[in-house]
């Protein structure tokens, strides 16, 4: 058997599969956190030892054998260890904006162009941990002086199955102190943030095994001492597994809170190219994955604020009965978003006559995302990667309206899987790969079933608003910018 665990930043979850990969069973565990304006922290050992609960509980209702348990999850949450591998203070999520000052710090050192060549983003946010190690140095001395080693969450999740510390590459790509290049740390950003290589974990690459657990966690879970733990690899990175998107030439498209794309370049991308790239889920590859904040928080917000928070079921069903209105929305209600990135860009209606519905309204707003998702889409298309195909995950592949959209806007096919929620069953799939079950990724990949498929049909209609939705765009990013 096999378990993949997906590291969430809602819920933590462990799902086991057995050799034809088919889920026997999966538990989950919600994460805890400690807010305070900016700050966004969580207990490190606490959400390792709710993994253990969950793992145990997973056990006991299914015993046998599991050859390995393979990681996926988030990425850029910083744990701070001492020498005796013990958190010194608690880790700080990816979500955490404390480190604004320390971005324009950094922003004075490096150009934006230095930064995309060594880690492929396009811009110093505080959602890298290198910022936050910074801000450590300037505003907790205390806590600064006593550590010993920096890890990623999943690495530290890792170090405490196995008593290994190593990074995977692919979580590493988000630390903004990885060359995604060169396959090593940016020793020039280490000295900035008053670091040395030695105080971060050696690099390997991902979906590897780093050991088998220790005796007290096989103890404590009902694994065995044999069973392997592999490091596997980002969340989106699993989803793509999970979808059967194992190469270049497919997509897929996870629409939450945020809408993610993430596509497999062609080859080695050049590094000046105007696009975020991440250092790939197997050797020398690298993913492409423009995220936009701009996702289904638009359609949620309409829906407590103008429909009484109407269910998805209805909705769908009044949409379906909706007809065709030149009503406009431009979905940037948190500002920033790819391909773009213009923090002045806000949401905008346009057209708004009295005749018209919440429904059409709603319609709009799902439209508007679609028209954000196009974008983006030929923006990898200009960089010389083919797409064949979407493959719809997350709440978004729920509505056949929202998948019929996304085909019609974008003139590509849209397919969604019998299992939208991936992670797990991608990180499972690793497992069975490193096992040897499965010669390739592709291989192992080869027999997710698509349940639904949406061809796309093109419309005049739909063409003249995504022109006049990009005439808007830019019509209304020059009134935000008037003095």
């Amino acid at each position: 058997m096999y378990i993949g665990v997906d590291l969430g930043s809602t819920n933590l979850k462990a799902a086991l599969y057995d050799e034809k990969l088919a889920c026997i069973g999966q538990k989950s565990a919600p994460v805890d956190y400690i807010r305070q304006g900016e700050f966004v922290e969580f207990d490190a050992q606490k959400y390792c030892q709710s993994l253990l609960t969950i793992l145990q509980e997973l056990m006991a209702e299914h015993p046998g054998k599991v050859a390995q348990i393979a990681f996926t999850g988030q990425a850029e949450s910083l744990v701070c260890l001492n020498a005796e591998g013990i958190p010194v203070h608690n880790a700080i999520s990816w979500m955490d904006e404390r480190s604004s000052e320390e971005c324009a710090i950094l922003a004075q050192q490096f150009s934006p162009e230095l930064c995309h060549r060594k880690t492929g983003q396009q811009a110093i946010l505080p959602t890298w941990p290198a910022t936050k190690i910074l801000w450590l140095q300037r505003n907790k001395p205390e806590v600064f002086q006593s550590v010993a080693t920096y890890m990623l969450l999943k690495d530290y999740v890792v170090y405490c199955l196995t008593g290994k510390k190593c990074a995977d590459m692919s979580i590493a790509t988000f630390s903004f102190y990885f060359d995604i290049y060169g396959k090593c740390y940016w020793n020039e950003m280490l000295d900035a943030i008053g670091i040395a290589e030695t105080q971060l974990p050696p690099l390997v690459e991902p979906c590897t095994v780093a050991g088998t657990v220790l005796p007290e966690i096989a103890a404590k879970t009902g694994l065995t001492p044999d069973t392997k733990v592999n490091v596997g690899t980002l969340d989106h990175f699993a989803g793509m597994i999970g979808t059967g998107n194992t190469a270049p030439g497919g997509m897929t498209l996870s629409t939450g809170t945020t809408m993610v794309l993430t596509a497999m370049a062609e080859g080695i991308p050049d590094p000046d190219c105007d696009m975020a790239l991440h250092y790939g889920f197997l050797p020398d590859t690298y993913i492409m994955l423009p995220v936009m904040e701009s996702g289904g928080v638009c359609l949620d917000w309409f829906r407590r604020t103008c429909m009484n928070n109407m269910d998805y079921d209805t909705l769908n069903r009044e949409l379906l009965a909706s007809p065709e209105t030149g009503l406009l929305f431009l979905p940037y209600l948190v500002g920033t978003n790819a391909p773009e990135f213009d923090r002045e860009a806000t949401g905008v209606f346009f057209g708004l006559r009295q005749e018209h519905t919440a429904v059409q309204m709603a319609k709009a707003v799902m439209e508007g995302v679609c028209f954000v998702l196009r974008k983006n889409v030929e923006d990898i298309l200009s960089k010389g990667t083919k797409i064949r195909s979407i493959v719809a995950t997350g709440g978004g592949a729920k509505s056949p309206v929202w998948c019929q959209l996304q085909a019609d806007i974008t003139g590509l096919p849209v397919e969604v899987p019998a299992v939208t929620e991936a992670g797990c069953l991608g990180a499972a799939m690793i497992a069975a790969w490193s096992e040897g079950q499965y010669k390739t990724l592709e291989e192992a990949a080869g027999d997710v079933r698509m349940i639904r498929h949406y061809q796309p049909n093109p419309s005049d209609t739909l063409q003249q608003k995504y022109r006049k939705f990009c005439r808007l765009y830019n019509a209304a990013l020059d009134i935000a910018k008037m003095q």
